[in-house]
Parts: structure tokens; sequence; C-alpha cells
């Protein structure tokens, strides 16, 4: 099976998918349009496995391991990626550690061979260990007093009670103080292994090029347990105010409702929708009511969050202290009339011709490319998907798009987080 991804200023290219003689699979976007390589994937896991107690293991986990790996040290490792114009990155999500590399042709031996060591072989040297351990706390210090960082915190730490996605991906002060080598070692070990890879490729490659250094890139590693079992979990505090106190001039916001996974069948109704509610910029209901009619924030919006246990709507805005109250009855009686009207077949229309149109845009590089192919292998949503996607916006209708906000927006009943000092206000 093949699909086609339409990409920006190229021919729509092949999506082809591969399994190596050593047994993986992955899939390939093959072009010759620029002389490079961009690979991306995920391993299954993330900050929801952090050990008890030791909350941003995973993030420090993937920030180590291009740090050192092999026979290098974290110098010598990253003078080897300077020397080719190597890129290569890790990153911790709530659900897996992903990575990327991205090199020119002629120097993609090096580059896989260096990714080998850094997936396979991490030393996790003390020094490099204290000195990101170092980092990430001056990091987390500095954000105590960051009115978005506290509010975006404090929301996860309400919606999520006693749950992994409660937890800041980052950890704490005390708990990342807590980490050790072995914690390290421990989780790569448990994290990092065949079974739990999802790996796409784009650019100046092959199929048969790229199943052999997939093998010798990833085909040592071990075959492990599948990820503990997290519970799955909605969002709690649907109608509660929460004023974490700041002393500020201006009250940072987020607010959350229900939402929809992306494998829900429901979850391109939600997208649109979202667009219309506050994801659209500056045509969404949200940024016309709040900016531009009302002057109260000088940004509003919304996203939908799709995690592999949960899924909500959340959103954000800042305003003066004085208008906190005002933005929230604005923002709850869009979301009301949304909820009991649905939207307009003119914005209906427009928010598909958008979202169908613009969707090239996100593959007009091959890193892009790369991602957005990886997020859609990690989602299990199809090598079609990219295909069946505009065909589905397209074929949403009034009635999905109500649907779709009676399972969403609940009356416009809200978890609300707000950061700072909002006179006339009252927690509740």
């Amino acid at each position: 099976m093949s699909a086609v991804v339409e990409r920006v200023g190229a021919s729509p290219a092949e999506i082809q998918p591969i399994r190596t003689p050593g047994g993986l699979d992955a899939w390939l976007v093959a072009s010759d349009f620029v002389p490079l390589v961009a690979l991306a994937f995920n391993f299954e896991g993330g900050a929801a496995q952090d050990p008890p107690g030791k909350g941003g293991a995973s993030q420090m986990l993937a920030r180590l391991l291009d740090e050192g790996a092999g026979p290098y040290n974290s110098d010598e490792f990253q003078e080897r990626l300077a020397e080719h114009a190597i890129e290569l990155g890790f990153n911790a999500g709530p659900d897996a550690i992903g990575g990327s590399m991205k090199t020119l042709s002629e120097h993609a031996d090096k580059a896989f061979e260096l990714l080998r060591l850094a997936v396979a072989e991490p030393r996790f040297d003390e020094d490099a260990v204290e000195r990101v351990r170092a980092q990430t706390i001056a990091g987390l210090r500095y954000q105590m007093n960051d009115p978005g960082t506290v509010a975006s915190r404090r929301f996860f730490a309400e919606a999520f009670p006693g749950h992994p996605y409660g937890r800041p991906i980052s950890g704490t002060v005390e708990t990342v103080s807590a980490v050790t080598r072995g914690d390290l070692v421990a989780l790569h070990a448990a994290t990092i292994g065949r079974g739990r890879l999802k790996i796409t490729a784009v650019g100046a490659t092959n199929a048969d090029a790229l199943a052999a250094d997939l093998d010798r890139t990833f085909g040592a590693l071990p075959e492990i347990a599948p990820a503990a079992p997290v519970p799955d979990v909605s969002i709690t505090g649907l109608g509660s105010r929460i004023i974490a106190d700041l002393d500020v001039p201006q009250s940072v916001i987020r607010f959350g409702v229900r939402g929809v996974s992306w494998r829900d069948p429901d979850f391109i109704p939600a997208y649109v929708l979202n667009h219309i509610l506050g994801g659209g910029a500056f045509t969404s209901r949200l940024f016309q009511e709040v900016r531009e009619r009302r002057g109260l924030a000088y940004s509003v919006g919304t996203s939908l969050v799709s995690y592999r246990h949960t899924a909500m709507t959340w959103g954000y805005t800042a305003t003066k202290n004085e208008r906190v109250g005002e933005c929230l009855e604005v923002i709850a009686s869009e979301m009301s009339r949304l909820s009991h009207e649905g939207p307009s077949d003119e914005e209906l229309g427009k928010a598909k011709d958008y979202l169908t149109g613009s969707y090239a845009l996100g593959f007009d590089t091959s890193t892009k490319i790369a991602h957005q192919l990886a997020q859609i292998a990690f989602e299990d949503l199809g090598i079609d998907y990219i295909r069946r996607r505009n065909e589905m916006i397209a074929a949403v209708t009034q009635d999905d798009v109500r649907r779709a906000a009676a399972r969403t927006l609940n009356d416009a009943q809200m978890l609300v987080v707000i950061a700072g000092r909002p006179t006339g206000l009252a927690a509740a």
C-alpha cells in the first residue's frame, strides 16, 4: 500500500511503506529535490512513564542522548555533528520520546552512525548529567514567576489531578534534583527499544538504502516490554475558576473543556469547530469578539489537545486584571452560542476552505514532511491519512459540527485558571 503527499513546489511524492531485512517498519518519501535526508521517529513512552517522584526524568533522558555517546564525550560528539553539519535532536512529550535527524546525503553514513550511538550507547557521563540537571533547574526557577507557565502548570494539575498528565513534563526543582544517573540508565533500557519505535524518512535516498541504514542504526536495539499502562482520564473541574496569585498588571488565562482524540470519528468535525471558535487566528469568533470588537486582549485562541489517554479543547488569553471577568464572559458567551446554535453556513464553508487549502503549507520542507508523517504513524492514523484528511474535512456538515459541539463545549462549563490578581473576581 502507498499514499500520496502533496508537496509545495514539487510534484506529488509517494509514501512508501518499508519493512527492513531486520524487521523494522518505516515510511519513506523519496525525493532528489534537495540532496539531504530528514528522519523523524518516536519511541512510545514519554513523561507519563517517569518514575514516581522523578518527574522530568524523560526530558532529562532526551536531552542527554546526544550529550556523549559511544567513544565520544559530549564535546567530541557535538564536534562531530558540527563538522558535517548534521542536525540531531531529541525531545520528550507526555506519551513519547522523539527524535529527528537532518543531514546532507554525502554525510548520511556518518549521521546514521552518530544517531546509532546516541540511541544505543548514550554515556550519561556524570558531568553531562549534572550540567543538564542544572540547566533544567535554572529554567524551572525562572518559570516560577512567569505567569504563562504558572497558569499552564496549574491548569494541568487541576485538570488531571493524581494522573501523569497532571505533572509537568519538565518536572519540578524537587523531582529533577532527585533523578539519578541510575534512573536515567534504567529509563533508557525500559523505553528505547525496537517494539516502541515509529520511523519516517524524507529525502534523497531509496527503499533499499534506507532499510540498510535503519537496520544499522536501530536494528540492535532490544525488544522490550510494552510501556506501563496509563489509565484513561477526562478533564476535571469543569465549571471551576482557580486563581494563582501573582503580582502582575495583566492576568494570564488558561481555559479548557472536553475534547475528542485524534483517533475519534468526531475529531475532524471537532477540528473544524475549533477553527471557528478560536483556532482560526484572525477569523475565529474569539479573536473577533475578544480582540477586535472589545480590545480585551492582544491574543486569544484555542487548540485541540490529543494525548494517548485523554483529549480536551483548551485556550489561552491575557488581559488587564480589571477586565478578566468581562473577558471570560465573552469567551463563555461565544462557546454557548456555538453549542446551542452552531456556526453559520458561511462560517462553516470558510473554515473548511481554509483548512483544506492551507494543509499543504505544512509539507513545504523535508523536515516538516518527516515530522508530520511521524505524528500520523505514531497515532496509527494510516498511511493514507494525508489524502483522506482533506476529503474528511470537505465532507463535514452542520450536523457533524453540532454533534462535536455537544460533546465538547458543554454549554461553556470550563475549567479556568488565572495567573495574576484579577479585580472583582473570586475563585469558584
